[in-house]
């Protein structure tokens, strides 16, 4: 197996962990860690994370976020070995949100009547 994917989901574990044990945004909003690219030197991750929740709770989740990036990542260099921590970037998935929205667009279509063929 590859080394960057494992690295991508120890990254994804840990953080996954580290966000349901000592990060509570305020005004609630349930978070996700679903994905992490790190590139290839180690230096940077780019963390996608999924807020189910409001406009206001996503934004209080990715505040929250950007202001303890620097303890997430003394966090990780404890429990990660690796030759350098990431600098870690979040930002917002919206996978689970334009899945939804297709879903609604298929919906409706299947709904409509066929256009008329002896127009």
């Amino acid at each position: 197996m590859d080394r960057m994917p494992r690295v991508n989901e120890l990254l994804k574990r840990e953080l996954g962990l580290l966000l349901e044990r000592e990060l509570r945004p305020p005004g609630g909003g349930l978070a996700t860690i679903t994905a992490v690219e790190t590139a290839p030197d180690l230096h940077t991750a780019v963390v996608y994370v999924s807020v189910l929740g409001s406009a206001a709770q996503k934004e209080a989740v990715f505040n929250t976020l950007q202001k303890r990036r620097k303890s997430l990542q003394h966090a990780v260099s404890r429990h990660i070995v690796l030759k350098y921590t990431p600098r870690l970037t979040f930002q917002p998935d919206e996978t689970a949100a334009n899945a939804d929205r297709m879903t609604r667009l298929l919906d409706k279509l299947a709904k409509e009547p066929p256009p008329d063929a002896n127009a």
